[in-house]
């Protein structure tokens, strides 16, 4: 017979400790709506009795604008109380970081509600029971993220960012150089330790891209037959990034449009699905034709709308789409074709697969993960036809179709039959209000090119 889950537990942190008797403190981690890490840092001494009985932090957690205030009009905040609910470990998440130099471990928590039972407006929660659905047919996930970010300098001109220095020639790098080598041997010292780093903690990161604009990068992960696991990877991998940088006197930034006329930050998810027996059920020697595939396809195209807040998730994202930076709106798709929405690589029949192209860097993971799978599920289970692929230039043949703005996003989703069968509606009902804060907000301020263009011109 097998020990209890909570015994199973400490004999994890038990090795840890065992294993690491230097560390002094553990970060208690936990993504909110936004994917910003929030939490609590403990002594080591502690450790036992957060896996015995976890830790509390208040539900408004999962109501935070990015600001990190509680929206009220979510209903999680004052309406409640502001009260707790309870935090628990997540197993094989503990790790030491890298970066300290006092030396700190990290621990990925979950929220409950005190009976036990998953708070629903963890992200981490919401991804989960969408993931549900494939379990329940004999289906896995298996998923992968391409993230991409800029390192910037420390210091920002009149509240911009700007190219770090390069550690090598003193230079700031002004060209687009995607793909350049050159460019990887700039920035050494801090690429080599983020891709040590992520070894360190277990993080499946394995190459490093040049990207097309200055110190633009992009880190690849490796597909895992778990896809909430693949949201914990890239959640990870963007604090261990940050950090690192930090290290090296240069920040990051995964905002999903920094500079204009450059491309911005995209994060790329791979999925393929694989049955009883193991087998990808997109395998396929033609996938045009392939019935699965395209059932697949057919509710990504019909859900992508809908999908566009979780994707694209702030008012910077939409400032990413334009042909010439590889970003579509119009959920369009082909077989290797990085001009669509939805790419098909298919370097052989086994590895077929469905590359989504849409989302930012901006996106939370969890809620990106949990929009696409209900696509794909959606399409499966009413097995959807998609659109013709297409050939060439999808910009020239498409027209642009999906929302260009947060606020006709938000109306896509909170209207959304379909999303509402998958994402729970009063989750939804969180986002959206939390959101529609963070536009208000900002549509109240006044930009300093309306100062300009209108100041004494009017």
């Amino acid at each position: 017979m097998s020990p209890p889950p909570r015994v199973v537990q400490l004999n994890e942190a038990n090795a840890f400790l065992k294993e690491h008797p230097e560390v002094q403190f553990v970060d208690l981690l936990i993504a909110d709506m936004n994917g910003v890490v929030r939490g609590k840092r403990i002594e080591r001494a502690s450790l036992h009795k957060v896996y015995e009985k976890g830790i509390n932090l208040p539900a408004s957690l999962f109501a935070l604008n990015i600001n990190g205030i509680t929206v009220e009009s979510s209903g999680l905040g004052l309406d409640i109380g502001d009260a707790d609910r309870i935090c628990l470990p997540i197993p094989n998440t503990l790790s030491k970081e890298p970066w300290q130099k006092r030396p700190t471990a990290q621990l990925l928590m979950t929220m409950h509600e005190r009976d036990g039972s998953p708070f629903f407006a963890d992200p981490r929660e919401v991804l989960r029971q969408v993931v549900a659905r494939f379990e329940e047919e004999g289906l896995t996930v298996c998923a992968a993220f391409e993230l991409e970010f800029y390192l910037i300098d420390q210091e920002n001109v009149n509240g911009r960012p700007q190219p770090p220095r390069s550690p090598i020639s003193g230079k700031r790098p002004h060209s687009t150089q995607v793909y350049l080598i050159d460019d990887l041997d700039e920035y050494v010292d801090c690429l080599q330790d983020i891709l040590e780093g992520a070894k360190e903690q277990g993080i499946p990161a394995d190459a490093i891209v040049k990207e097309s604009a200055p110190a633009q990068f992009e880190v690849n992960l490796h597909h895992v037959a778990d896809p909430i696991k693949a949201c914990d990877y890239a959640v990870l991998l963007k604090r261990l990034i940050k950090n690192i940088a930090y290290d090296h006197e240069m920040d990051t930034t995964f905002m999903a449009k920094p500079y204009p006329g450059q491309a911005g930050n995209g994060l790329h998810l791979h999925i393929s699905i694989l049955d009883r027996d193991g087998n990808n059920i997109f395998a396929s020697e033609n996938p045009t034709e392939h019935p699965t595939l395209r059932h697949a396809i057919g509710g990504l195209q019909q859900t992508m709308a809908a999908s566009m807040a979780f994707l694209c998730p702030n008012v910077n994202s939409y400032r990413r789409f334009g042909a010439q930076f590889y970003v579509p709106n119009a959920p369009c798709w082909g077989i290797d074709n990085r001009t669509v929405a939805l790419r098909v690589p298919a370097e052989s029949a086994d590895s077929v697969r469905i590359e989504h192209r849409v989302a930012g860097a901006d996106a939370n993971p969890y809620l990106m993960m949990a929009s696409v799978l209900a696509g794909i599920h959606h399409g499966l289970s009413r097995q959807l036809e998609p659109d013709a692929p297409m050939e060439g230039n999808s910009y020239e043949q498409a027209e642009p179709s999906l929302p260009t703005n947060l606020r006709d996003a938000l109306r896509a989703l909170d209207d959304s039959e379909v999303m509402s069968r998958y994402i729970s509606p009063d989750y939804i009902d969180i986002f959206v209000a939390c959101k529609e804060s963070e536009l208000a907000e900002f549509e109240y301020s006044i930009s300093d090119l309306e100062y300009n263009w209108y100041l004494h011109t009017v």
